[in-house]
């Protein structure tokens, strides 16, 4: 059975795609729709977990990410 994790997803709308990234990793993907940038980056995810040997994977995966909101002061 496989081990479940959670990593964050962050969405953006570029142009006419929508850009996917996963910070803990490093990985992004892209689709036509927020559902479908999710679903290619879980997609993404998933094949680098099954791609990367151990040594990759402990480089790439930052263990902690923090997401927040800030309000800046510009002009």
């Amino acid at each position: 059975m496989k081990q479940m994790r959670q990593f964050t997803g962050i969405i953006e709308h570029e142009g006419d795609w929508f850009v996917a990234l996963c910070p803990e990793l490093d990985i992004a993907s892209q689709g036509k729709t927020v559902e479908e940038a999710r679903t290619n980056l879980i997609e993404a995810i998933e094949l680098f977990f099954d791609a990367a040997d151990t040594s990759e994977i402990e480089s790439r995966l930052h263990g902690e990410v923090f997401v927040t909101r800030m309000e800046v002061a510009i002009g």
